[in-house]
């Protein structure tokens, strides 16, 4: 028990130290930037094969603008559907991932100058007949992210919208027929195309006669750091920086409109799927090692700590706590986890509780095992016979010591192999955490997966870390059950 609380209590005083931590990273008089990105769309934000540091046309872009207005960068990553969400909350101050200029942004965000003129593209499996312009795809399917405007466009053109999380994913779907096409910057599609090498699908058409223009997204409230991006990306196409990062990606200037066509041969290689592995190894397994075990051990651990306090209580005789306890496992059993992460993360801040990416996703995790585990416990103390507590009682032990010394040593060997079930279970849902921005194995496995434009290998790799921390659990658990034999009454 002694050492339990010293348990609780450091993972208690590493909550409260992880958000000082953050808070702390401010540098002199610079202020600090959060930049909302995806790091998994290529040749915009992505992260490289050699060095896995982020990088891409928009990385660099808003770097040379927090040069020039005097800005410290700190790069989020999230998906792209979760992107805006994250400014809206505050998570971010800043999206540097080629937001198109529409009438719904201009009403909503601060948007800054242009910085990239590009075209929309139609892109169907090779061969594919009958599509090769937006009217086309009424009565078809598309895949794209949802919050995107090409999806906008593909559903005013009646096509129906399967929602992806980026272009790689999306045009999969289209080389196995799932979906009929994809509508997206013909410049990511001149990528993939590029470095896949692939023929499997080719470019239909445009999408429609208009260009587009991407800009940076502020919060209406920050016209400040608006007015700073767009003096400096005045600088920029003055001293001709933004000319020449986009010459370095495109070989032309995509900073101004009608520049000709991009051309991104030369750029980023082909590579055999043994060479993406081997590059993608080791960050994904740092990433299990750092961030997957450590958040499910204090999530699995605090959790434990709830579903017991929640199991007692309803099993108590108030009626208040019980009604408590029964609300609070109803809410958690009938919600999606995913859910939860969104409300504790971007829900929270509304009314003004703003936790850090960790302390976030510790909070939900734990508060759904809780949910879960409490009914677990319960069970398990039920199963301990009556006549248990009645011979404490009669050799003058207390309810809480009676608990402790013989009902919950015997409830825990019914317990364990459950309880096994959930940690193991919530090892796996840890993979949902990027959307709170914790990077975390799948989160690295997806950023080399669309790094590469590969899949199966990748996620086949990811597979098998899944697979032999859960296999090192089951051992784990065989032994525990062994040494907790002992404690059942026979």
């Amino acid at each position: 028990m002694r050492h339990a609380r010293r348990l609780l209590g450091l993972v208690l005083l590493v909550l409260v130290l992880l958000p000082a931590g953050a808070a702390g990273a401010a540098e002199g008089e610079r202020p600090v930037v959060r930049v909302g990105t995806e790091g998994t769309y290529p040749p915009f934000s992505f992260h490289d094969s050699d060095t896995n540091d982020l990088t891409g046309y928009d990385v660099e872009v808003i770097k040379a603008v927090a040069e020039k207005a005097g800005w410290k960068l700190e790069f989020v990553e999230t998906t792209f559907d979760a992107i805006f969400a994250a400014l809206d909350a505050g998570r971010i101050d800043v999206i540097a991932n080629q937001v198109t200029d529409n009438p719904e942004r201009q009403a909503r965000y601060g948007l800054s100058d242009t910085y990239t003129y590009s075209r929309g593209v139609i892109v169907v499996k090779t061969g594919t007949k009958g599509i090769t312009k937006l009217s086309d795809l009424k009565g078809k399917t598309t895949a794209q992210s949802l919050t995107t405007n090409y999806a906008d466009l593909a559903r005013e053109a009646g096509a129906t919208v399967e929602g992806v999380e980026g272009f790689a994913q999306a045009a999969a779907l289209v080389v196995q027929g799932r979906v009929d096409a994809l509508i997206n910057d013909n410049l990511a599609a001149l990528d993939y195309l590029n470095t896949t090498g692939s023929d499997d699908i080719e470019i239909a058409g445009t999408a429609g006669d208009e260009v587009s223009e991407q800009k940076l997204a502020f919060r209406k409230d920050d016209a400040a750091l608006l007015q700073q991006a767009n003096t400096a990306l005045a600088a920029l196409k003055a001293d001709g920086t933004l000319a020449k990062i986009s010459e370095k990606y495109f070989k032309i200037d995509v900073s101004v409109e009608n520049s000709g066509d991009a051309d991104l041969s030369g750029g980023r290689a082909v590579r055999s799927d043994a060479e993406i592995v081997q590059d993608a190894a080791w960050p994904m397994f740092r990433a299990l090692l750092i961030a997957t075990i450590p958040i499910t051990v204090i999530s699995f651990a605090l959790g434990l700590v709830l579903a017991v306090a929640a199991a007692l209580a309803n099993i108590s005789g108030s009626r208040i706590l019980s009604g408590i306890a029964r609300v609070y496992i109803s809410i958690i059993r009938g919600t999606p986890l995913l859910l939860q992460l969104f409300i504790v993360f971007y829900g929270l801040p509304e009314i003004g509780i703003d936790l850090p990416p960790w302390p976030a996703a510790i909070v939900a995790l734990s508060l759904n095992v809780g949910g879960y585990a409490a009914e677990i416990v319960r069970s398990a103390i039920l199963s301990v016979p009556k006549g248990q507590f009645e011979a404490a009682s009669t050799i003058g032990m207390g309810y809480w010591q009676s608990l402790r010394r013989i009902v919950f040593p015997q409830a825990a060997r019914t317990a364990v192999p459950p309880l096994s079930n959930t940690l193991i279970s919530l090892l796996k849902d840890t993979s949902l955490l990027s959307v709170v921005l914790v990077t975390e194995l799948f989160r690295e496995a997806q950023n080399a997966a669309s790094s590469a434009q590969t899949f199966f290998p990748l996620y086949l790799l990811a597979g098998v870390y899944y697979w032999v921390v859960c296999a090192l659990l089951a051992a784990g658990q065989g032994r525990i059950e062994t040494r907790l034999n002992r404690f059942v009454a026979r």
